[in-house]
Order: C-alpha cells, then structure tokens, then sequence
C-alpha cells in the first residue's frame, strides 16, 4: 500500500516528537517518537509489528467469518488471540461489532509492540490514537463540515496517559457509521475501547439535537473517560475533557 498524505495529521504533530508513517492493506499509521529515542530500524520494525498482528486477526477471522461481519456483540472462539479478545470484550460494553474496535485495537498494540506500556508514543490510524505522553499534548478536532472543525482542541494531560482517543463520524471517512455525527470523540483507558464507543455514540447521532444524548451513552461505560460529540452546530461535552481554541487551525 502507498502510503497517502492525511492533511488532518498536522492537527496533532508534535513538535518534541520525530513522526513517521508506515502503512499495510488498510493499517495506515502516523507513529510519534521522542527525538531521543528515534532510530531509523524502528519503521521497518513498526512494518513488521503491523503485518503480524494483521495476519494473527485475518487468520483468526478465516476461522470465525461472523467476527468481521456481525455488527453486534460477539463472543469470540477458544483460540482467538489476544488482539481479537480485546476488540470483542470492548464492543460488548459499547454494544457494537468486535470490528467497530480495529482501528484502536492496531493503534494500541503497534504502540504497546514499540514503546511497551511506559515508553512516550503517539500512534494514530485514521483519526484513532493511542497516546502515552509524559508533557501536556493539544489533540486537534476534525469534524467535516461543521464550524467547529479544525477550531477547537484537546489538552490532554500526562496524568490522564496512557489512553486512547479514538473519533467516529457519519459525515467524513470511509468508517461505517449509522449516524449523522461529524465527530463522536471519545476519551477511555484504552483506544481499543475508545474505538468501540466512538463508533457506538456516533451511531446514536441521528439529528445535530442528539449529542446531549450520545455523550451521556458514552459516559455509562465503564473506563470511558470523556466525550465531545459534534453535529452540525451542535456539541456537547461530558467527562475529563479540557476543551480549548486551536492553535493551529488548517
């Protein structure tokens, strides 16, 4: 796969960070590293740690079809690996498919692969991050069309990492969406489950009125951490979010 320029990704660079892109079949990931700590080894590496844990879920899925078409809950065979595991328990909460979690799962894992769960990281795919940050980062808002989007932030805080911030939308993006949302961005304890709320509050979007109601879905599962829900000229806010003005609208 040729890796293709996604313009949103200036919202999120991190100036103290060396970023690098690296891409396979639908796996298309922005990976942040200190300076420091940044080898040149480390893309072929990250290209590696992408292929195996897209052949471990493909091999899975080759055993357990309903896995990658059922947009409901599923419980997972015997021999699922952990990456497949993981994506099934977070759907459950959210109420969704296992797959509505793929694109967090990825993100998570590459970064756990890379950095280990203590090691600063940012990985995103397609809008999905995992982030483990020691210093306060600014996560920029994509939301389509709306007057909101490129226009406001996330601070987040080292206290809050490590994390997933995953984002959802029935409006921009390839992902499948039953919603009108222009954004349904989630905060959990992990990005694997951030994916799978995003996608489920994104769903609950049907009218720019609802994001009161899809933020309030998103904070009665457990380990979800905050919400910002946007439609139109609609948004609504709910948990550990600290909303400001952008810094570098495109």
């Amino acid at each position: 796969m040729v890796y293709e320029e996604r313009s949103y990704r200036r919202l999120f660079a991190q100036e103290d960070l060396v970023h690098f892109q690296v891409a396979y079949k639908e796996t298309d990931l922005d990976i942040g590293i200190p300076k420091a700590r940044f080898k040149p080894e480390l893309v072929r590496r990250a290209e590696k740690i992408i292929r195996y844990y897209r052949r471990e879920l493909e091999a899975y899925i080759s055993r357990d079809l309903d896995f990658a078409r059922t947009l409901a809950p599923h419980d997972v065979k015997p021999e699922a690996p952990p990456i497949a595991r993981e994506m099934a328990a977070a759907a459950r909460l959210a109420g969704v498919g296992p797959m509505a979690a793929v694109a967090g799962a990825m993100a998570q894992y590459v970064a756990f692969a890379l950095a280990g769960p203590e090691e600063e990281i940012i990985v995103e795919n397609g809008g999905d991050i995992y982030l483990n940050s020691s210093r306060s980062r600014l996560i920029g808002i994509f939301a389509g069309a709306s007057p909101f989007s490129h226009r406001l932030a996330l601070r987040i805080e080292p206290r809050l990492c490590p994390l997933g911030i995953c984002t959802s939308s029935g409006t921009v993006g390839p992902s499948l969406s039953f919603g009108r949302a222009d954004a349904a961005v989630i905060l959990a304890t992990s990005a694997t489950l951030a994916d799978a709320v995003a996608t489920a509050a994104g769903n609950a979007v049907q009218d720019p009125l609802d994001v009161e109601k899809a933020a309030r879905l998103a904070a009665e599962i457990p380990g979800v951490l905050g919400a910002v829900i946007i439609a139109g000229d609609k948004l609504a806010a709910w948990g550990r979010v600290n909303m400001v003005r952008s810094e570098n609208p495109l």
